[in-house]
């Protein structure tokens, strides 16, 4: 039987990685399309619609908490080698995106480029604790 005062405690986590040298205006959207993907892909991370006392209803959120950390652009592609390697679902931003207006052109952009030289800004993960916390070894909490 649930208990309702104990604390959720989650076996994975979701985590936001952002370059250490974005304006304010490009982390916060970074994020944002970072974390459409997993929301899109992995729909046990979805929770239910939400309803105020009124009934109103609201979109559904994540059941658990983002957490966002930043990292210089080196760490950038050591933390993108380190969740591929451990097959980790995870989205990426890269630079050239900032340029882009639309998905298409988004993904072509991508394409464009080889995997080692994708100069990226942005990645979210999504997997066990353990291993988002080894992949982003070397990074810091945003402040």
């Amino acid at each position: 039987m649930d208990n309702d005062a104990e604390p959720v405690r989650f076996d994975t986590k979701i985590a936001v990685l952002l370059r250490d040298d974005l304006a304010s205006w490009q982390r916060l959207n970074v994020t944002a399309f970072l974390v459409s993907g997993i929301a899109a892909t992995q729909p046990e991370v979805v929770g239910e619609p939400y309803e105020d006392a009124d009934g109103t209803q609201y979109l559904p959120m994540f059941r658990q908490p983002v957490l966002v950390f930043e990292g210089a652009k080196e760490f950038m592609t050591v933390a993108h080698q380190r969740a591929l390697g451990r097959g980790i679902v995870h989205s990426i931003f890269t630079q050239d995106l900032f340029a882009t207006g639309n998905d298409r052109d988004n993904r072509a952009a991508v394409r464009a480029v080889q995997q080692s030289q994708l100069d990226l800004v942005g990645l979210a993960l999504h997997g066990p604790k353990n291993a988002v916390d080894k992949i982003l070894k070397g990074s810091r909490m945003h402040p």
